[in-house]
């Protein structure tokens, strides 16, 4: 909650949060992150990609997001390896998240 909480103050993504099912948002966020980590969820790039399409997600957008995300599970306690290992598992999606045509 923490995340989805700084992400809707942040001027560069709260724009991105703005009329969404949170509850539903959550529930899929979870799921992937944990699938990143080695969880048992499972989300092939393909669907990653078609989720996140519509979007239109800068680069900015993406690098706030994960600053935002590591700031909340350091707030939470997550020790540093732990954050590095996560980010690093999203900062691979990077390719299907971005926009192609994002500066």
């Amino acid at each position: 909650m923490t995340f989805y909480e700084m992400a809707l103050e942040s001027d560069q993504i709260g724009g991105h949060f703005e009329d969404i099912d949170m509850p539903r948002l959550i529930d899929h966020q979870t799921k992937f992150v944990s699938s990143l980590v080695g969880g048992p969820a499972s989300f092939s790039d393909d669907r990653i990609e078609a989720v996140h399409r519509h979007l239109k997600i800068s680069h900015a957008d993406f690098d706030e997001m994960a600053a935002l995300f590591s700031e909340a599970l350091s707030t939470h306690g997550m020790e540093d390896i732990h954050i590095k290992i996560a980010l690093d598992a999203i900062e691979s999606k990077r390719a299907i998240i971005v926009a192609r045509d994002a500066a």
